[in-house]
């Protein structure tokens, strides 16, 4: 299943321009202002971004007052309000683990994974070279997720599982909205991520947290702050810890979050899911929201 668009001369500018950009030295400094805690300062962005954003319901908020927040972070990555996003009661739902867009998915047959029409990358590289974590969703099937600035910016379970291991993979910091998707190849396995391998009831499976232009940091609930400093160097690191074995996390609750806007790919091996029926590229979805349904998936 792909995206049903390909990259116009508009998307091809937009993401040529980004290119040439200094992303790096921009995401750092996006970082340290979103993180201000000068009242004036710190205002004035929240103030400006919900300007920008109209849609924003605070209501859903833990906290739905936006001068309430020590920082512009604060309130990007705000907590939403207990009972905003209801599990579903079926067990046997998995669920979208973000508010966001659902984008390519399908499945991992021949080893790459279609990020839109035309246009396809590695399960080999977006894992950080990894031959054995790759094997293990060669054949099963996988979802991607973008995370628009104005979306909520935690990230859930969405089934059961138990940290096993994870590992941070430096790259480049393109942007990963929609029209940067359509231009550049491989994007997804080029930008910085981080890849967690949980083990589930019906498998393995991987949440990629995927960097982008101004993202600020990744985060997860056992290791804290990932994510910057921005490592330079085209390598790979391995966080395993056997703290990480008793990092175990039910559907719906965090387990990482975003400073900024960014995506999300769910990896899973054979026969663990079958899609739900009616879901397609391009639908906007919340957090909760069903997407499969556990087993039966061959």
């Amino acid at each position: 299943m792909t995206s049903s668009t390909s990259a116009s001369f508009a998307d091809r500018l937009f993401a040529g321009l980004l290119w040439l950009l200094p992303t790096r030295a921009i995401s750092r400094a996006a970082h340290s202002l979103a993180r201000s805690r000068m009242p004036w300062l710190k205002q004035r962005l929240i103030d400006a971004f919900m300007r920008l954003y109209p849609g924003i319901d605070m209501a859903e908020a833990a906290q739905p007052d936006p001068k309430a927040y020590s920082s512009f972070n604060a309130f990007f990555t705000r907590a939403l309000a207990p009972g905003a996003r209801p599990m579903p009661v079926d067990r046997e739902q998995i669920v979208s683990p973000v508010d966001g867009t659902l984008g390519a998915f399908g499945d991992a047959t021949t080893g790459m994974i279609c990020q839109t029409k035309g246009m396809a990358y590695d399960l080999r590289t977006l894992l950080g070279g990894s031959e054995a974590w790759s094997a293990a969703f060669l054949g099963g099937r996988y979802a991607t997720f973008y995370l628009a600035p104005d979306n909520y910016h935690r990230v859930h379970m969405p089934l059961d599982g138990c940290v096993r291991e994870m590992r941070y993979v430096p790259g480049r910091l393109f942007g990963v909205n929609p029209r940067c998707v359509r231009a550049i190849p491989r994007l997804f396995a080029r930008n910085e991520r981080l890849v967690t391998l949980f083990d589930t009831a019906v498998g393995p499976m991987a949440v990629v947290m995927v960097g982008a232009f101004i993202v600020g940091g990744i985060h997860t609930r056992w290791a804290g702050q990932i994510c910057p400093p921005h490592r330079p160097a085209p390598r790979d690191e391995s966080f395993a810890d056997t703290a990480l074995e008793q990092a175990y996390y039910a559907r719906g609750e965090e387990m990482g979050r975003f400073s900024i806007g960014s995506s999300v790919i769910l990896l899973f091996g054979p026969g663990a899911l079958a899609w739900q029926d009616g879901i397609e590229n391009g639908q906007k979805l919340v957090l909760g929201q069903s997407i499969a349904r556990l087993g039966s998936g061959a």
